[in-house]
């Protein structure tokens, strides 16, 4: 008889990746604080071997009346086994059928993470969302060293997760000295990011100075041209008149050492270009003269036929939208003090953090911006692997300034779709996405809308933190693409909290749910208090200043 009053949990059946188990209520009630969704249960076998698990759901068997108690099933993802007190992914060495089933100690949890990777390589941001004395390491170089993605619908702490990893990143140091040798950039296209990083190298439309010879002629074209319209008339035109310009100011040997052709990364005037484009559309041919002496004239073969793109060309020049990009200081800026601008080494003093705030941008060249910048940043990295593999032939770390390009709602500028628009930022973005690990550039894409993101890019990721998704569609995209089997874990997406995520990839031991720490400083993307704001008495908007700003 006590025989059957003993707490009842069993083991009924073994799948690849689920564990079903049996338990009654005593089992219920005695461990009540320990099991919930996403906890963790331990079963063990006469060998000592202990299969960790992650609870995935409950179910009930409601008995008839008058028949026996009811019982719980619990479902759970086999993670590891724990052997001699050290932790192993995978499962399949526990022996059939195992004795015993109890939620898994504490301690036991915490000797799993805290020896899961080396004390030099941890690097930590979080904690166990059902533990918070549990804090979850992820291995530092596999992390960064891989590209990284942090997904999750509005008011799921997106924002915090990003700017929680990078403040932690620039934090760190191994030694005694003002600042690490971290290298962040952030694409911010919300302007969020600036009272989180106060001391970083902020460029927004004023201070950002981009040189529109470095764009590539395709970017070019789809700047100043209608590609649209498919005229071969103004493509000619314009690639003759820069080629032209390119070669009246590199000439001689200085001409042969570049090389000059239509994508040459060399300076072209590209007021020069409007001349010669509005000459082409009013040239009249001599052809000789009357009688009274006056000269006789055709129409030029192009005359009256680039009318649209002369109009295209003075309207970019005139807008100071395009300052940044097409102004005066756009044409003296070097190569050199463009990087240098770019990655902080220009600034004083110098700073981890360099934020790109984009929310001044035209639309019309956003992608341009991006790509300009991402593939700068590729082509140093390339360049700094070559002048270091010849000075050593046997250096094995590529780049000993490695950087990490922070794409903010990066569903804005590399979506699945093939619009001429988004073409130049995905072409550089994918293209780090692919190669950029080997230059010493990874990326962290941050989106709400994964499902809408370039699946080439988005596919590239090993690290996901997958924060709370309400959009169906993105929920499915994200289970399709995540490279762990993770049964049914990713069903809780929707419930998540804001705050916690689903932390999963190469470089944390076990798929977990999070809680990610709080920033020392915010970003500003906290949600407008409307109701609050709504019963203050009404307020009076300087329509004169806004509008001020709105014309600058």
């Amino acid at each position: 008889m006590a025989e059957e009053e003993k707490v009842s949990a069993e083991v009924i059946s073994v799948y690849p990746n689920k564990v079903k188990i049996a338990v009654d209520d005593d089992f219920i009630q005695s461990a009540s604080e320990t099991l919930k969704i996403g906890s963790y249960i331990r079963i063990s076998d006469d060998d000592d071997i202990a299969l960790i698990a992650m609870i995935d759901n409950f179910l009930i068997e409601v008995p008839e009346e008058g028949t026996a108690k009811r019982r719980y099933i619990i479902e759970a993802n086999p993670l590891g086994v724990v052997k001699d007190d050290k932790f192993q992914r995978g499962g399949d060495t526990i022996a059939i059928p195992p004795k015993k089933v109890e939620p898994a100690k504490e301690s036991e949890i915490l000797s799993i993470y805290s020896h899961s990777t080396k004390e030099k390589e941890k690097f930590t941001f979080s904690s166990l969302s059902s533990n918070k004395k549990i804090r979850i390491p992820v291995n530092g170089n596999k992390f960064f060293n891989k590209h990284i993605a942090v997904i999750g619908s509005t008011g799921s702490g997106k924002s915090h997760t990003v700017t929680k990893i990078i403040q932690q990143a620039v934090e760190q140091k191994n030694g005694d000295f003002s600042l690490n040798n971290s290298h962040i950039i952030i694409f911010d296209i919300h302007s969020e990011y600036k009272s989180a990083f106060p001391n970083a190298n902020i460029l927004g439309i004023d201070d950002l100075v981009l040189p529109y010879w470095l764009l590539t002629s395709e970017e070019l074209e789809e700047l100043f041209i209608d590609t649209e319209a498919n005229d071969h008339n103004q493509r000619n035109v314009f690639k003759e008149a820069v080629i032209a310009d390119r070669k009246s100011k590199f000439k001689g040997a200085e001409a042969d050492k570049h090389k000059i052709h239509y994508d040459a990364p060399l300076l072209f005037d590209i007021n020069e270009i409007l001349k010669f484009a509005i000459s082409k559309n009013k040239e009249l041919i001599i052809t000789g003269q009357d009688a009274k002496g006056n000269d006789k004239t055709k129409q030029g073969s192009l005359y009256g036929k680039l009318t649209n793109f002369v109009s295209r060309l003075e309207s970019k020049l005139n807008d100071k939208r395009f300052d940044f990009l097409l102004g005066d200081k756009s044409k003296k800026i070097t190569f050199e003090n463009t990087i240098k601008q770019l990655i902080g080494q220009s600034t004083t003093p110098k700073s981890n953090v360099t934020i790109l705030d984009l929310s001044g941008v035209p639309f019309e060249v956003l992608s341009l911006t991006v790509s300009l910048i991402s593939r700068m940043i590729f082509e140093y990295g390339y360049y700094y692997k070559k002048i270091r593999t010849r000075k050593n032939p046997n250096e094995k770390i590529n780049n000993d300034t490695p950087f990490l390009l922070v794409y903010e709602e990066a569903h804005k500028y590399v979506p699945k779709s093939d619009l001429i628009k988004y073409r130049a930022s995905k072409n550089s973005i994918e293209r780090i996405a692919k190669e950029g690990r080997k230059y010493g550039v990874t990326l962290l894409l941050a989106s709400q809308r994964p499902s809408e993101l370039s699946e080439t890019i988005f596919s590239q990721c090993n690290n996901f933190v997958a924060m709370r998704l309400t959009n169906p569609i993105d929920q499915n995209y994200v289970k399709r693409l995540l490279p762990d089997t993770l049964g049914n874990l990713t069903d809780k997406l929707p419930s998540l909290q804001a705050g916690e995520g689903l932390l999963i990839g190469e470089a944390v031991i076990l798929p977990s749910i999070i809680r990610v720490d709080e920033c020392s400083l915010p970003p500003s993307s906290n949600d407008i208090p409307y109701w609050e704001l709504w019963k203050e008495e009404w307020k009076e908007a300087d329509i004169n200043e806004i509008k001020t700003e709105w014309n600058a």
